[in-house]
């Protein structure tokens, strides 16, 4: 097989391949709903962060010792980078972390605090 095979695979199949690709792309929504919780791993406590957006769809998933405003920072930034665009709208709970880390990374974000408005990653860890 040469590079000339390949290359003419490429002009005849990518095109249709990329369009299969993105129409099973999920699509996601600018309202993002966050939340942590403390996982146990080999005796040790973790924070496992989670964000899920208005859909269900799972955005992104981290751990950290942590649950302070550099750990929220971190991931904050980590799921920027993943999805590309800034949210509309983040949902959180209460913990101060999710303030802080927004008010630097993305200012302009309306951000809606409270426990109630968390249901869709409720739903989503089963």
């Amino acid at each position: 097989m040469t590079y000339e095979t390949i290359r003419e695979w490429c002009q005849k199949f990518g095109q249709e391949y990329a369009n299969q690709v993105e129409r099973k792309r999920p699509h996601i929504t600018d309202k993002w709903h966050l939340d942590e919780m403390v996982v146990t791993i080999k005796k040790q406590q973790y924070y496992l962060w989670r964000a899920v957006d208005s859909e269900g769809n799972v955005l992104d998933v981290s751990l950290s010792l942590q649950q302070d405003t550099e750990a929220a920072k971190r991931f904050f930034r980590k799921l920027l980078k993943k999805q590309g665009f800034v949210p509309r709208v983040i949902v959180t709970d209460k913990l101060k972390s999710y303030e802080a880390a927004k008010k630097q990374v993305v200012p302009s974000v309306e951000h809606r605090q409270h426990k109630g408005l968390s249901v869709v990653l409720q739903i989503n860890v089963g």
